[in-house]
């Protein structure tokens, strides 16, 4: 994959970094159970100084999924780059596969802020004793479900079967286990009632259309690619499992975060600042402009980054199930790091500094002083 560097000229490909975005080896797996420490691996072009102001170039990380719209609208309308510029600043672009592969990257200095689900970012908060990461804004809420196989029909009807989920300790993994525990099918990382096999969502497709699993429980478009595509039914939606607590309404529960490293963070509050404008700019362009053009953008970064558009009637549904805005629903948080603690996937910690709101409150101060909105 390669890495895209946004300057004031446009944007520019640079090398691959494969290495770097592949996931499932060893550190991944310790981020997932808790078990990893916050890498030393100096950060390039910063070890051994103290600068303080903008940055030469901010590195950003996201998934070429829907879930990560704001990133997709940022990078495609140029929102990102603009705001940076303003300080001299460069964006730079890195596609990853999976939540704990970008937790690596910012561990390693490779990247300086990544969009990623919740359970990765609070998994490398508790696991580095809070220097990890922080989480500044949200991205996307909502927008996931356990689709199964014709003749599933209860939480009864999947003993025996095997399940797909996009990454074991992921925030679809955590879920579909604690959903099963609370239906009497105890899960652990060998087996149980039911099998559970991380697989790429790509890969989770094809395998449901040869019957080679019986269903997964995955964001969007997946889920609905699975429905559309391959015949699959829905036996839970998962906003019919949040009342309301924590997140302020029922049905809503986090997706995607926006989440910094608190080392550049703290040398260059300036371009995190640009950074979250961008953010602001981008969930209001979803959020405000005309449904055909938010389609077409999306669909064209989709194609670009993941080598594939979505067809109409799935970019339609996926969207539906699916909300953005920069509230990071920090009260769903002790439930999300509760339930991977019962599921064997982590341990229980404190949460206390996860979530840094001020530069979001910050860049929606800047953005109604200069009339274009607070905000989505």
């Amino acid at each position: 994959m390669d890495t895209i560097r946004y300057t004031a000229d446009g944007p520019h490909r640079g090398p691959g970094r494969r290495a770097l975005l592949a996931g499932g080896t060893g550190l991944l797996g310790l981020l997932m159970l808790g078990a990893a420490t916050t890498a030393t691996v100096p950060r390039p072009g910063t070890a051994g100084t103290s600068a303080i102001g903008p940055a030469d170039t901010l590195r950003l990380g996201f998934f070429a999924n829907l879930t990560h719209a704001p990133a997709l609208v940022g990078t495609a309308n140029g929102l990102f780059a603009r705001e940076l510029a303003a300080s001299g600043t460069a964006l730079e672009t890195s596609i990853f596969g999976a939540g704990p592969a970008a937790v690596e990257a910012l561990n390693a200095g490779a990247i300086d802020a990544a969009y990623l689900g919740p359970n990765p970012a609070i998994a490398a908060f508790t696991s580095s004793g809070g220097r990890g990461l922080r989480v500044v804004a949200g991205a996307a809420a909502g927008g996931a479900q356990l689709v199964v196989r014709a003749g599933i029909a209860d939480a009864a009807g999947l003993r025996g079967t095997t399940l797909a989920t996009p990454q074991l300790g992921g925030t679809q993994d955590v879920a579909l286990r604690t959903w099963l525990a609370s239906r009497g099918m105890e899960t652990d990382l060998r087996g149980g009632a039911v099998s559970i096999t991380p697989t790429a969502n790509a890969q989770t497709l094809e395998l449901f259309r040869s019957g080679t699993i019986d269903g997964a429980w995955l964001p969007e478009p997946w889920a609905s690619r699975l429905v559309l595509e391959a015949g699959a039914r829905v036996l839970v939606d998962e906003a019919d499992l949040w009342e309301g607590t924590g997140t302020g309404a029922p049905g809503k529960f986090p997706t995607t975060v926006l989440a910094v490293s608190p080392d550049f963070a703290a040398r260059h509050r300036q371009t995190i600042d640009d950074l979250l404008r961008g953010h602001l700019a981008a969930l209001d362009w979803i959020n405000t402009a005309k449904r055909a053009s938010v389609l077409d953008t999306l669909n064209a970064q989709l194609e670009q980054l993941a080598g594939a558009a979505l067809s109409p009637a799935v970019l339609e549904r996926a969207l539906g199930k699916l909300s953005f805005t920069p509230d990071p629903l920090a009260g769903a948080y002790p439930r999300l790091l509760a339930n991977a603690a019962a599921a064997s996937l982590a341990e229980p910690a404190g949460l206390d500094g996860l979530v840094d709101t001020s530069f979001l409150e910050k860049a929606r101060a800047a953005r109604t002083a200069s009339g274009t909105g607070a905000g989505a």
